[in-house]
């Protein structure tokens, strides 16, 4: 795979060394590898429990990876200090595979939350409202500000996650099986928004799907997760193409 004509030039902004991890005797990770470049959007698939989602925990500190090393803009995740990864999480946005809004607070609310707990980043404020819109605006849904949750459709929620993802402008995104559970037409919708969100705002992302279509369009390169480790990597048309029955295997299937 021609990793190089890819990512020439650009600079790794997270770089994954070794990473394993065990749950009892199973061993989801297996010594995975991985770099994330500058600009880059870098998709992620594999089959259920291939570790893909455990990947990604571990890389914001959600899970504790057992050996390896996780390196996020120069800083190895070993060594931070509780202020330093609370920084790093401004700087790492985290698109939940629910969405996951509190559904006991407005849309605004919901995007006002993370605001007020990184107020040092931001500066301090007296009115939310103009980033809060301006995050809505980006989504195309700047009308729900004062909707309750239960009042959005699914792909809304997910345009309300994602807005709450961009408010602290984060420089890495981390998307988990952005299109699961939304119908073929809602898929296309947020796949199309978040092509958009990375040409305005320039972010580095890693989105885990099983979503092929979504594969195609949106990534500059994959990785096929096998057996816990980075089994194929290129992209969408060199692993297409591969003659491994593996990847073919998962791209025919």
């Amino acid at each position: 795979m021609n990793k190089k004509s890819v990512t020439e030039g650009r600079r790794a902004v997270i770089t994954i060394r070794g990473l394993k991890k065990f749950f009892g005797k199973n061993h989801v990770l297996n010594g995975f590898d991985m770099d994330l470049y500058e600009g880059e959007t870098l998709v992620i698939m594999g089959k259920s429990g291939s570790g893909k989602s455990v990947m990604i925990k571990c890389l914001i500190g959600l899970e504790t990876h057992d050996e390896g090393t996780i390196n996020i803009m120069g800083r190895n995740m070993e060594n931070v200090t509780e202020d330093e990864l609370n920084e790093i999480r401004t700087e790492v946005g985290f698109l939940f595979q629910g969405s996951a809004l509190y559904d006991s607070m407005t849309v605004r609310e919901n995007l006002e939350f993370p605001l007020r707990r990184h107020v040092e980043k931001m500066g301090h404020f007296s009115d939310a409202t103009p980033l809060v819109l301006e995050a809505l605006e980006s989504v195309g849904l700047a009308h729900a500000i004062d909707l309750m949750p239960e009042e959005l459709s699914g792909g809304m929620k997910r345009r309300v996650a994602l807005a709450r993802t961009l408010i602290l402008r984060p420089k890495i995104i981390l998307y988990d099986e952005p299109t699961t559970g939304l119908d073929p037409i809602t898929s296309k919708e947020i796949v199309l928004l978040m092509k958009s969100v990375q040409q305005k705002y320039k972010t580095s992302s890693i989105i885990i799907t099983h979503d092929v279509d979504c594969a195609r369009f949106i990534s500059d390169r994959m990785i096929l997760l096998v057996d816990g480790i980075n089994y194929a990597e290129g992209t969408f048309a060199e692993l297409d193409a591969s003659t491994d029955p593996k990847v073919q295997a998962f791209f025919k299937s």
